[in-house]
């Protein structure tokens, strides 16, 4: 597994308006959106591209296409990153993953997954807060057992108990973030964190 954290002055920027427990949900839904531009191009960096021909006003010359993407939202907090990856990424197909924590274990409990065709696709794993890892191992897991080989996860913040937990489940996988927070309290949420994202988008708090 590889860890990627983000650093550039501009996620920073949208990150902090995320944290702010003052951030009204129509602002961090596009504080959201606009940090997921960073995540998406980071993780698409070395996405494989075929190369075609095009003509230019004048003459011929090699141009490039993107190699099939497809983007696994995981509900609910997923949503939030969505619109950004399907605004950078042309043709990007899209699943969904339904799972909740349980609040006694932090383990998911699973209750919908619908995926496009995922053979010889790069596999987004939209999952914003990766605390324990359950929900994100358990979505891995599924994305594999439905035929993604190439799977990166992009997480808003995550807590070092969670990407130890995808290092030892999925070695394989690439996890893309906006910060690597400092651990988890007693009801598994992320510190400092964001608090629920989820709620947090859609004015459910």
């Amino acid at each position: 597994m590889s860890l990627t954290v983000l650093d550039h002055p501009l996620a920073k920027h949208y990150l902090t308006v995320l944290r702010d427990k003052g951030t009204m949900p129509e602002e961090f839904r596009s504080a959201a959106r606009r940090l997921c531009y960073f995540l998406t191009l980071e993780a698409t960096r070395d996405l494989p591209v075929n190369e075609r021909p095009v003509e230019t006003p004048l003459e011929a010359t090699t141009g490039f296409e993107t190699s099939k993407v497809v983007a696994i939202a995981v509900l609910r907090a997923g949503l939030g990153l969505l619109d950004a990856v399907i605004d950078l990424i042309p043709y990007v197909k899209v699943g969904f993953a339904g799972v909740q924590r349980n609040e006694e274990t932090a383990e998911p409990i699973e209750y919908y997954f619908k995926p496009p065709d995922l053979e010889r696709a790069t596999v987004l794993v939209l999952e914003p807060m990766l605390a324990t890892g359950g929900s994100l191992s358990w979505a891995i897991g599924k994305a594999k057992a439905s035929g993604a080989s190439r799977i990166t996860a992009l997480c808003v913040v995550a807590a070092p108990k969670g990407v130890a937990r995808i290092e030892r489940e999925h070695p394989d996988v690439r996890i893309v973030v906006a910060a690597l927070d400092r651990d988890l309290n007693d009801h598994f949420y992320i510190r400092p964190g964001l608090g629920d994202m989820g709620d947090r988008l859609f004015g459910t708090t």
